[in-house]
């Protein structure tokens, strides 16, 4: 039986096979009737072309001193995460601490003033009740209180204008992001303005540098792939299920050196470096081929086959792995109805024929 199974042909060889395993497994077990099938169609694809995009911030701020003064204290470092509104640096000024000190001397001197003023109304109060004193004296020392409790007021509105200023001296977040870059170093002369620390924006995006040729091709709301952190050799083997989808959420309609830009929304940005480089995989043209599941092939010396709905089997071309199967490039027309293998019943019509 062996030698005469080397001299059929591939069909009568599979379909002699077919049989004995079938005479083997007996009449107890069923061998499927109906195979899945699979119609063969064209289909519309996208060329998908690798291009490298940075990680970049939707926006960057500034945090900047809002006095001059000298930077006593830093409390952040590049790439230090930090909140809207958190303490970046301290900036004092050392006249300011001498201004309040002035002020509070001056507070007390006004106080003594107010009080002596205060007690002599009180006197002068008593003599006019007794006819001692005229009505102009008494009102002299009224007016004389009143100007002393003027005065402490307008002395204590401008020790917090001081204040105030000592603390507008604490430069603040302006928004929640990462610290890109930090400007001056502790004991540093600073100006009212001056940049402390940049800081980008907790909203990271994309930024997508493609060819002029491909402007026509690109548009919002197109979906990109995106890589993992690290895929950037053009070699690596990237599966479908390690890409992340990215939408274009701006093109942008001035080119740049011949490149258009556009910015692609893709979620966990966070944890990657602002300016890092990512493989994105961006449509550049559709066309029409015919792809088909990769269950459906079947490979032997180095050929590929797939069986036909009556038990033929031909030689086919693959192509490129494709979302949804493998690109057949040759071997098949539209019309064509695959199957997994050939049910005994057409794969001996099949032999007989031949």
């Amino acid at each position: 039986m062996i030698l005469t199974l080397k001299r059929l042909s591939a069909n009568t060889r599979y379909t002699a096979h077919a049989m004995i395993i079938f005479t083997l497994l007996g009449p107890g077990v069923r061998v499927n009737a109906e195979p899945s099938s699979y119609p063969v169609k064209q289909q519309i694809v996208y060329d998908l072309k690798s291009v490298f995009a940075s990680v970049q911030s939707m926006d960057t701020t500034q945090g900047r001193a809002r006095i001059g003064g000298t930077l006593v204290e830093l409390l952040v470092d590049e790439g230090d995460i930090v909140e809207a509104g958190q303490k970046l640096a301290l900036v004092r000024d050392a006249k300011q601490k001498l201004q309040i000190a002035a002020f509070a001397s001056k507070l007390h001197s006004l106080q003594a003033q107010l009080q002596l003023a205060k007690t002599t109304l009180q006197r002068v109060s008593t003599l006019q009740k007794s006819g001692k004193a005229s009505q102009s004296e008494l009102d002299k020392a009224q007016t004389q209180v009143d100007v002393a409790t003027a005065d402490i007021a307008a002395l204590k509105l401008d020790q917090a204008v001081v204040r105030e200023a000592q603390s507008q001296g604490d430069v603040l977040a302006p928004a929640s992001g990462r610290v890109l870059s930090v400007n001056v170093i502790q004991g540093a002369v600073v100006m009212p303005g001056e940049v402390i620390a940049e800081i980008a924006a907790d909203r990271y995006i994309l930024r997508l540098l493609l060819p002029e040729r491909h402007a026509r091709f690109i548009k919002k709301s197109d979906t990109v792939l995106v890589a993992e952190r690290g895929m950037l050799d053009v070699s690596d083997e990237t599966s479908q299920s390690v890409r992340r989808e990215g939408i274009v959420s701006q093109v942008y309609p001035e080119l740049d050196n011949g490149r258009v830009v556009a910015d692609v929304n893709v979620e966990g940005l966070g944890d990657f470096f602002v300016g890092e480089r990512v493989r994105v995989w961006v449509s550049t043209d559709q066309r029409q081929t015919y792809v088909i599941p990769e269950s459906y092939i079947h490979r032997r010396y180095g050929l590929s086959f797939v069986y036909l709905s009556d038990g033929t089997e031909i030689v086919i071309q693959p192509g490129s792995k494709l979302d949804g199967g493998i690109e057949v490039l040759s071997g098949l027309h539209t019309g064509d109805t695959l199957v997994q293998r050939p049910t005994p019943n057409a794969a001996h019509a099949n032999s007989a024929g031949q």
